[in-house]
């Protein structure tokens, strides 16, 4: 992902009111963010611990979606509709994202389970633990990593667009 200023951000919200984007927070270490390292960037609000941002890019058009995040789960396991990756259940949460334009006029909304803290991009590339006769493949790591940004963008896009 392209490196990115707290204004660019802010412009890249295709759900956001005036207001929501005043009073947006952005992360304590934004000045630290390895942009390169990014496939997306997806934050928890630190004033407004319902609240979550993600920002994807898509042939170089940043796209920023705000997110609503319920209560998370409790005792049960549950799995990550965005890395794949199974989390227990206060871990897993149902985050929800306003459609753009008269569908999000209209209450229109789009949801997923997402891990609680938006970590997917850490989580996909935690190592799993290899079998003793188990091989890495060439490029298993980055399919991964590819179906995660994948399906990040695709969440995405289902707010952006209000058809």
């Amino acid at each position: 992902m392209r490196a990115l200023t707290e204004a660019e951000i802010r412009a890249s919200f295709v759900n956001a009111d005036a207001e929501e984007l005043r009073v947006m927070e952005m992360p304590h270490d934004f000045v630290l963010i390895d942009w390169d390292y990014l496939d997306f960037f997806a934050w928890r609000d630190p004033s407004a611990g319902r609240r979550g941002y993600v920002l994807t890019q898509h042939d170089g058009v940043v796209t920023g979606t705000v997110l609503r995040v319920s209560d998370p789960g409790r005792g049960r396991s549950g799995m990550c509709n965005i890395c794949h990756t199974m989390q227990p259940g206060n871990q897993v949460a149902l985050f929800s994202a306003r459609r753009a334009g008269a569908a999000g006029d209209r209450g229109d909304s789009v949801g997923t389970y997402i891990c609680a803290d938006l970590s997917c991009h850490e989580n996909v590339r935690l190592a799993h633990p290899l079998a003793p006769n188990e091989v890495l493949a060439p490029g298993q790591v980055d399919l991964r990593l590819d179906g995660t940004r994948r399906r990040m963008e695709a969440f995405v896009a289902r707010a952006r667009d209000h058809s």
